[in-house]
């Protein structure tokens, strides 16, 4: 069984560009507008693969569709649901279907394995929140971006204002795109902070430099990938004690690995390291 077997659905398109590298490709014509259906799918893909153990060392996401990553929400999945009796009731419901999208966009973030976005086209509102939850993000030269929503009288809810101020110190730059939600060029993304690379050409480019990045990324140690990435977002969250007092008993076990002795084994070789999987798989 392949790695990606079993895993495209209805909108979403998962393959096996090289060993240990999932591609998962959004393919919702005409403009890959997120309905609750398609978010749904999405966290529960990303969820499943971590769940089922797959050996999944990166993986890239990105659009199949050949204008845009996304055009954002889907307007007309907005006012779907059973009304509620009052007010309070409403607010509830509200409270509890915006966790479970938020949980859903946030799903990179809990993959052991590191996640890269690769962006072109437009990418619209709930686009940033999917990609700021992503591990790096690469977009080609040609793509523009924007904080969409104040411009539908909301202010984002997902996560663009949540990680945004992480991501970059710019805050001010930052506080200008989301309150006036106007374009922005992936140049400016550059400066923001919010990608690592912007790349020549468009989709096809940007997609096989994140491939490329990935296949770098998947040869390496995935116990010490996996642990770097935990520590990482732990020190994002708490102070530079309260990390160092969290990497020395995540490293207490992680040390332990034979994957060190691997590693060198293959340096001395001058070969390709074998590393084994994270997990059992449970497929």
């Amino acid at each position: 069984m392949t790695l990606a077997a079993n895993l495209s659905s209805k909108w979403i398109s998962v393959s096996e560009p090289l060993p240990h590298v999932l591609h998962v490709e959004l393919s919702r014509k005409p403009v890959n507008a997120f309905s609750a259906e398609l978010w749904s799918e999405y966290g529960d893909l990303l969820d499943r693969i971590t769940h089922e153990g797959r050996d999944v060392r990166a993986l890239v996401l990105s659009s199949a569709l050949p204008k845009l990553f996304t055009a954002g929400i889907d307007i007309a999945d907005l006012g779907s649901g059973e009304p509620a009796a009052d007010a309070a009731r409403k607010s509830l419901s509200t409270y509890h279907h915006l966790k479970e999208f938020q949980h859903a966009i946030g799903a990179p973030e809990r993959c052991p394995f590191p996640v890269i976005a690769a962006v072109h086209g437009l990418v619209v509102g709930l686009g940033i929140d999917i990609i700021s939850a992503c591990d790096i993000r690469y977009a080609a030269e040609g793509t523009q971006f924007t904080i969409k929503e104040v411009d539908v009288g909301l202010a984002a809810d997902i996560g663009t204002l949540a990680y945004l101020p992480k991501i970059t110190a710019n805050h001010s730059f930052m506080r200008e795109l989301a309150y006036t939600s106007r374009m922005f060029s992936a140049a400016e993304a550059a400066r923001l902070g919010l990608l690592s690379e912007v790349i020549s050409g468009g989709k096809e480019e940007v997609v096989k430099a994140a491939i490329a990045l990935a296949g770098a990324i998947a040869g390496k140690s995935p116990v010490a990938v996996s642990g770097t990435k935990r520590i990482l977002t732990h020190s994002r969250d708490h102070s530079v004690a309260e990390n160092l007092e969290y990497t020395a008993v995540w490293n207490g076990a992680a040390l332990q690995t034979n994957d060190i002795p691997e590693s060198l084994r293959a340096a001395k070789a001058r070969s390709q390291p074998a590393f084994e999987p994270l997990r059992v798989a449970k497929l």
